[in-house]
């Protein structure tokens, strides 16, 4: 199963931290991750991989948050959709919210972050991504 074309499947994870170098160190200690250098076009973004298969990210969180009162840090998952825009459309209609609207990511595809009528958050995205 390819995670990236499959329809539902987990596809990605990302932990948002106010320290994304510690971050980088301490996992990648604890679980021998490959972590990139930070990725100043997105923000200090940081790739990580396993082997040779890129699997999560790293970042701080995003321009416009806090420092007075920072959220703590957490993780998101993404889950891999055939379309976007169709599953933030529905989202309503099942009782959940829409939290960021159909965006595009370049070289990557497109994501939206939805919140389940119970409150948990996930994003999902449509990779555009060759292969």
């Amino acid at each position: 199963m390819d995670v990236y074309k499959t329809h539902g499947a987990f596809s990605w994870s990302e932990l948002t931290t106010s320290d994304p170098a510690a971050a980088a160190i301490f996992y990648g200690a604890l679980f021998g991750w490959n972590i990139g250098e930070p990725l100043a076009e997105m923000g200090d973004y940081r790739v990580v991989s396993v082997g040779d298969k890129s699997v999560a990210g790293i970042m701080a969180p995003p321009p416009g948050s806090s420092p007075a009162s920072p959220a703590p840090s957490y993780r998101g998952c993404y889950d891999t959709v055939e379309s976007v825009d169709l599953t933030l459309e529905r989202v309503t209609s099942l009782g959940g919210r829409v939290l960021v609207p159909a965006m595009d990511v370049p070289g990557v595809g497109r994501m939206g972050v939805l919140q389940d009528p119970q409150g948990a958050v996930i994003s999902v995205m449509h990779y555009a991504m060759p292969g």
